[in-house]
């Protein structure tokens, strides 16, 4: 049985493809389009997932989508009748459900000629999220938890997952939402793109929590384990906020009321400094979060006594939250996929599909996120000589070399010398972190490599931080807890004893936002890490996404483009090796090794 999962007419639009209940690909329509978080019908990932597995549009079975138009009916006319709403948002509602009912034409346009004859199912949005935490979990049972914005009348959901059957036990319906909390504020704090709830997560570190007193007026906790918000400070249930969903980068409307600028003072406006005000603000704001979240958390674990956890939905990408669960609450083992947000919806809809159709028990478990695509030796090869020319105008060298460990040696030794490395391998990762594949790399060692990559590469605010990629066997000599973090979906504390010798990936508060790698799900990351790890006794590199204010690259046109305009030293395309005439890279690495493991360096980051 062949099903097609979409997240469509959403943030992060994706699509994914099983095949008898096996995931086969799976990518965000963002890095197809070149558009962050694009919204609207995911065609080309469409195409994509369906070359990869070797399947023409006539022979899907099903079309999964995380979107149930009638879900909650009846609580959607008892709250229009009770509030009286602003009648351009219930127009804008059903705006948008109809889009929903497109996607059979939609079906039909998305390669020219083909005929799509399958059947299109809709999963409830939540169910679809809570699904593709648990059904592709290593754990039996688990309690599964979504918590985001909203979708389909819901802000959060939870019950219990058993083998292929998952029992929803409770809800928080709309107009009540952590996501919208956090995004409203967010906003607030002057970032106002889609998805920037990351900025206010990275500046909170940087505060203290003085505003808890004002937060608590705005979200206020239940006895039964769940919350509200004080309707009072937002708009989202009574006025039009203008919502763009169709083709674009998605686009939200301010969600607070002038209420909240009487709470906390004036908004922060577009290019103002961002004051010791704003930064407790935003270390207020995750404190809230996390304060109603776990409230959450322990109230269902009282509730099931069960110490599995399975964790989707936007606000599971909190990796700061996350790292915290399992010392603020008894959950013992938590799950969370590499698309927790609503591209992993795509996912959770096509797993419920096949498991109401099939009955058939559980077998696959999401160990790794490579499901995009992936480009061999001799496409590289190619591309290169094509853009021969070019290179040598920016005075570029490249080489190939076939033997993996020796460009592992390489690399390793150039990063270790302080280079900036566009590090470009095997299949594109599945979710929004680079985890090995797609990912620019740096030292850790160095206290100015984070101001390298920010000013020179990444182009961003200089509070946001960079991220450890570590052997999984090193995880309890480098941080106080001892877990198996695959997706970069936690953020421990590093042990006070090493966070000096990693400044570019400790965060100002001690943390790292760690990425365990072991050698069987991604072999050649992990020779890498482990050839710098000899060369200088640090089991990690510095790792963030390939990319410069743009979706992560997913073709090596794409990186090559990226490492010329910016200013990389080295670029990796497979086992293709492109550097600048000015860095050289060193062949004695065993004469080298010792020395450079040996060095101190300074707080400049020049070898001592």
């Amino acid at each position: 049985m062949i099903i097609l999962g979409l997240n469509a007419y959403h943030g992060d639009s994706s699509a994914c493809i099983i095949k008898d209940g096996v995931l086969i690909a799976a990518a965000e329509e963002e890095r197809f389009r070149r558009i962050k978080h694009w919204a609207g019908f995911p065609s080309e990932a469409i195409k994509y997932c369906l070359e990869e597995a070797g399947i023409r549009l006539e022979q899907v079975d099903f079309t999964a989508v995380n979107r149930y138009p009638r879900a909650s009916l009846w609580r959607r006319a008892m709250f229009v009748l009770s509030n009286r709403p602003n009648i351009a948002l219930i127009f804008e509602k059903f705006k948008n459900l109809r889009k929903i009912s497109k996607i059979e034409d939609e079906m039909a346009n998305v390669i020219p000629g083909a005929s799509y004859k399958g059947k299109i199912c809709f999963v409830e949005h939540h169910k679809a999220h809570l699904v593709s935490a648990f059904f592709v979990s290593p754990y039996e049972q688990a309690v599964s938890v979504s918590v985001d914005g909203f979708g389909d009348f819901a802000s959060t959901s939870w019950g219990i997952g058993k083998n292929n059957k998952i029992d929803i036990d409770g809800r928080v319906f709309f107009p009540h939402s952590l996501g919208i909390f956090y995004q409203a504020l967010t906003q607030y704090l002057g970032f106002p793109n889609y998805g920037d709830e990351y900025k206010v997560m990275g500046l909170a570190p940087y505060g203290k929590p003085h505003y808890m007193d004002e937060m608590r007026k705005i979200v206020r906790l239940k006895d039964d384990g769940t919350f509200d918000l004080n309707l009072d400070f937002f708009r989202h249930h009574i006025d039009k906020v203008s919502y763009e969903w169709e083709g674009c980068s998605p686009e939200v409307g301010t969600l607070y009321t002038s209420a909240l600028e009487t709470l906390l003072g004036p908004v922060r406006q577009k290019g103002d400094t961002i004051s010791q005000k704003h930064i407790d603000i935003a270390r207020s704001i995750q404190a809230m979060y996390e304060e109603a979240f776990f409230h959450l958390l322990n109230s269902l674990h009282a509730k099931y006594k069960i110490d599995n956890l399975a964790l989707a939905g936007g606000c599971a990408m909190n990796s700061v939250a996350n790292g915290k669960i399992s010392r603020q609450t008894p959950f013992k083992n938590i799950y969370i996929q590499s698309a927790a947000g609503d591209a992993g919806g795509a996912l959770g809809a096509a797993l419920s599909v096949w498991y109401e159709e099939s009955d058939a028990d559980r077998h696959f478990i999401m160990d790794h996120a490579n499901w995009g695509p992936g480009y061999s030796n001799s496409y590289s090869s190619m591309l290169l000589e094509v853009n021969e020319k070019k290179l040598m105008n920016q005075h570029c060298d490249s080489k190939e070399i076939p033997d993996t460990k020796q460009l592992c040696q390489e690399i390793a030794l150039a990063i270790s010398e302080g280079k900036v490395v566009g590090w470009f391998q095997g299949r594109m990762e599945w979710g929004p972190r680079a985890l090995g594949n797609r990912s620019i790399l740096g030292d850790p060692r160095r206290a100015n490599m984070k101001e390298i990559l920010n000013v020179k590469i990444k182009r961003r605010e200089s509070f946001r931080p960079f991220a450890p990629s570590i052997l999984r066997e090193k995880v309890s000599e480098w941080f106080e807890i001892e877990d198996e973090v695959p997706f970069m979906m936690k953020v421990f504390p590093i042990k006070e004893s090493k966070r000096k010798e990693v400044p570019a990936v400790t965060h100002v508060d001690g943390s790292g936002r760690l990425q365990t790698v072991t050698k069987e799900a991604n072999p050649l990351y992990h020779q890498l890490i482990q050839e710098f790890y000899e060369i200088t006794g640090v089991p990690m590199v510095l790792n963030t996404s390939f990319n410069e204010n743009e979706p992560v690259v997913c073709k090596p046109e794409e990186a090559l483009d990226c490492f010329l305009r910016t200013k990389m030293d080295l670029l990796v395309l497979g086992n293709h090796i492109i550097t600048r005439q000015k860095v050289s890279l060193n062949r004695d690495i065993r004469k080298r090794a010792p020395k450079l493991r040996d060095a101190k360096i300074d707080k400049t980051g020049s070898d001592s």
